[in-house]
Order: C-alpha cells, then sequence, then structure tokens
C-alpha cells in the first residue's frame, strides 16, 4: 500500500486528533480505508480521475452529495480532490445470491427508483452522461489503436452493439447509478444503503434494471418481476426486447471494461479472469436473445 496515500489521509484538517488509516480490501477502481476517530468510524475513498473508464472525481463528489440528501447513501463529512471521507456503514456488503433474495430485492427496487426521482433534485453542478453504447465504441477503439490482445474480438462485439443499441428503441432518461454489482449494496441489519457513484449520470433506467439482472445473475421470473414492480405495469413485448438488448449491452460493457482495465489499472485484482467470466455472460446472454434482436 502507497505510504503517501496513508500519509495523507492521517494529516487531514478532518479529524480531532491522530488516526491510523486500515486498507478495505474489495475495491476494483480505488484505494480505501476505514478510519476510526474518537468513538465514530469513517471511510476514506481515493482515487483520481479515470477518463479511459469516464470516471471524473467532480461527478462522483456531486453524486455522492445528492446520494446523500436523497436517502440513499451516507453522510459526507470531508472531501478534496481525489479523496472523499464519508460516515462508516457497519453492515454487511451484499452477495449476488443476497441481492436476488426476495425481501432484498423488494427494498433494492425502491433504491433505484429513488435513485432514478429524487437525484436530480439535489445534484449540483455539471453532470455526466452514461450511454453504454458511447461507453462500448470508446472502449473498442482504445483497444484496437492499443493493439490489445483481445483484437480479434473486437469487429464482432461492434456489429453486435450496433444490433443491441438498434434493438433498443426509444426510451427515456433518468439519473443512474450505472453499476449495480452486488458489492455496491450495504445492509446494515435495518436497512440497505447504495454506494459507489463513479459511473453516475444521465441514462435509460433500462441500463440500472438490467445491470442489477446481469451482475447478480437473475433468472427470467426474477427479471419479469424487476420490471413488473419497477414499471408497475405487464411486461410487454417491446419493453422485453429493450430490456433484453440492453441486458447484453451491460454485459458486453463489463467486459469490455475489464479488457482495459486489464492494461491500464494498477490496483492488485485479477482483471483477466474477470474478463473470463463476463464475457461467457454476455455470450449466453446475447444467444438467448439474438432471435428476439434481430426480429426488432
Amino acid at each position: 500500500m502507497n505510504s503517501a496515500i496513508t500519509d495523507r489521509i492521517k494529516s487531514l484538517s478532518c479529524w480531532s486528533g491522530p488516526v491510523n488509516p486500515v486498507p478495505v480490501e474489495g475495491g476494483i477502481t480505488n484505494f480505501n480505508f476505514k478510519v476510526r476517530d474518537n468513538d465514530l468510524s469513517y471511510f476514506v475513498r481515493t482515487g483520481v480521475d479515470i477518463p479511459i473508464h469516464g470516471v471524473m472525481r467532480f461527478n462522483e463528489l456531486a453524486a455522492a452529495k445528492a446520494a446523500q440528501h436523497a436517502g440513499l447513501s451516507p453522510e459526507i463529512i470531508y472531501s478534496e480532490p481525489g479523496l472523499m471521507v464519508c460516515r462508516y456503514i457497519d453492515g454487511r456488503t451484499l452477495t449476488e445470491e443476497d441481492v436476488r433474495i426476495q425481501v432484498n430485492l423488494q427494498r433494492i427496487v425502491s433504491l433505484i427508483k429513488r435513485c432514478h426521482t429524487q437525484m436530480p433534485r439535489y445534484f449540483r453542478g455539471p453532470v455526466l452522461m452514461f450511454w453504454v453504447f458511447h461507453v462500448i465504441r470508446n472502449y473498442i477503439g482504445e483497444l484496437t489503436s492499443s493493439e490489445s490482445s483481445y483484437q480479434s474480438l473486437l469487429p464482432e462485439l461492434s456489429r453486435k452493439a450496433e444490433l443491441l443499441e438498434a434493438a433498443l428503441g426509444p426510451t427515456r432518461i433518468v439519473f443512474g447509478h450505472n453499476d449495480l454489482l452486488a458489492a455496491n449494496f450495504i445492509d446494515d441489519g435495518s436497512r440497505i444503503w447504495l454506494i459507489d457513484w463513479d459511473y453516475a449520470g444521465y441514462n435509460t433506467p433500462l441500463f440500472d434494471l438490467a445491470n442489477l439482472a446481469s451482475n447478480n445473475s437473475f433468472n427470467e421470473i426474477q427479471e419479469n418481476w424487476l420490471l413488473e414492480n419497477y414499471f408497475e405495469a405487464k411486461v410487454t413485448a417491446p419493453l422485453q426486447r429493450s430490456f433484453r438488448a440492453m441486458k447484453c449491452a451491460s454485459l458486453m460493457r463489463e467486459t469490455l471494461w475489464s479488457m482495459v482495465s486489464e492494461r491500464h489499472s494498477t490496483l492488485d485484482f485479477d482483471y483477466a479472469e474477470y474478463t473470463a467470466q463476463n464475457m461467457a455472460r454476455f455470450e449466453n446472454a446475447y444467444e438467448q436473445s439474438a432471435g428476439l434482436l434481430i426480429d426488432a
């Protein structure tokens, strides 16, 4: 662990006295720490801009502040460029299996709706948009120009991405979290918190729904329940087609994100294995949906 980071955290003006930052494992974009100050615990999140992934810390901070006011994320007590300190949530990080438990899923859908409807009321300053098909094109362009070892796969992924974008059809725009991994939900025993706003920005609501489903291995029954409860209506054929397209796009984006991270990230994480896992998920989802998407 870089001692310069821990020295920087120790020197922050928000502490009442000497502190000892303890690394928190699990981040794949940032370095994170737990700090005990007097009788209270805090979570310190550090990280620079990552333009290749569209991660800009001014946007993350603004989204985290909006999420605090919307009742989605813990209180932020201090921030400076590349660093944010918030209240520590004493709880359990969810797993994919946890997300699929019905009582948890009901609470998660409520969080997603609140994100989509309440975040714009509290967000201040410039804001990014997260359009997954732009992200995909940008990743493919980067991997092509850098002569990635995955180069032979890129033309076919690009072709499929065009089919998926066409199959999506018209959509409305909301404020999305855009990274609904199980690890971004924490249950403190009385409620679930939604954290990590690296990729926050305006998007179609279908991306968060498809991202939740694809990241957490939903079956078809769970996917239909998700759509019916979010939209409060029966699932129509056009909605099903749009959702399937976005689910495939979400998995393709996660795969390409990992491919790019293999080349650029300095964090200790097995990106090659993560790439393989998500490529398998994408290929399976695309094969299951190909007829529906091509017919569009």
